[in-house]
């Protein structure tokens, strides 16, 4: 019943001084995932172990997925006939990853791909147990990983103060400690996605000029964003850099269109462009449309 999104990690190939020669991406592997099944386990089961005695706890939550968001994501796949089934929360689930597995390999994948993971609510640290949805588990908590956190320290207090006969700490406490891990947790992960923006845009400066196929990732009323393929940078194409036609933003297509030519540009599509700007200080590239990838 758990949620499965491919994840990939972008990583950089360094020179003598630290300035970025490559981009390349870390996926994982078979011994990856076994590591993870049995931190899953054991963060599991600690949960469990707690959560049915009715003791505070840090849990690990994550919510349902935003009904509005789904409604939006149900109509872009009907257009490429697939349906979801939200009758409840696991057959919703279990259509998502079906819907997620079909559209492997097919033109279409960019865009529901990337729908997908936006229709998703954001897991966060919590005593007020909801479980956990994208893991499908009832009880779910933090208490090993590959690096060390603050809510696992946490966890590992709690377990050895209730493995002592301690009786129920303090619920009020650690509910401030949870809200203050998640907001840290916001900062950390903008902190490190603001590095690897910084990186690409580095490493972008030497390829101005340069053609490279991109995939549409954003639409906004100003514009689109575009994810380079071979190396995962996202720049924009302002929409009045768009010459061939007068653009409009439909909301409900997640796309522009022309209103001459009745073209499209919709997220997920696949595009030439060319590295027009590139700002460092501000972590931005700036592309233009050469054309749309004829399949």
């Amino acid at each position: 019943g758990a949620i499965s999104f491919d994840k990939v990690e972008v990583k950089f190939n360094l020179d003598e001084n630290s300035n970025p020669t490559g981009v390349y991406f870390k996926t994982a592997q078979d011994a990856n995932k076994l590591i993870e099944e049995f931190m899953l386990l054991a963060n599991r089961k600690v949960a469990g172990f707690i959560g049915k005695q009715k003791k505070t706890f840090v849990y690990r939550i994550h919510d349902e997925p935003n009904e509005e968001k789904l409604g939006n994501l149900q109509n872009i796949i009907s257009k490429f006939g697939y349906k979801l089934d939200l009758q409840t929360p696991k057959t919703t689930a279990n259509s998502l990853n079906e819907l997620l597995e079909n559209v492997k390999g097919k033109g279409e994948q960019n865009l529901i791909d990337t729908l997908a993971i936006r229709t998703m609510s954001k897991a966060e640290y919590s005593t007020d147990n909801i479980g956990h949805y994208g893991l499908a588990f009832d009880y779910y908590s933090h208490f090993t990983s590959p690096i060390r956190r603050y809510p696992d320290v946490m966890v590992h207090r709690l377990l050895q103060f209730y493995l002592d006969g301690g009786k129920n700490a303090d619920a009020e406490e650690y509910e401030a400690k949870c809200k203050h891990s998640s907001n840290m947790e916001g900062l950390s992960t903008k902190a490190e996605r603001d590095s690897i923006k910084y990186m690409q845009v580095k490493f972008m400066q030497d390829h101005q000029d340069e053609e490279f196929v991109g995939v549409i990732s954003g639409v906004t009323e100003w514009g689109i964003y575009v994810e380079i393929v071979s190396n995962k940078c996202e720049g924009m194409v302002r929409i009045r850099e768009i010459k061939d036609d007068y653009y409009t933003f439909d909301e409900k297509q997640y796309a522009l269109v022309g209103e001459n030519t009745d073209n499209i540009y919709q997220l997920g599509d696949e595009i030439v462009i060319m590295v027009k700007n590139t700002d460092l200080v501000k972590r931005q590239l700036d592309f233009v449309v050469l054309g749309k990838v004829v399949k």
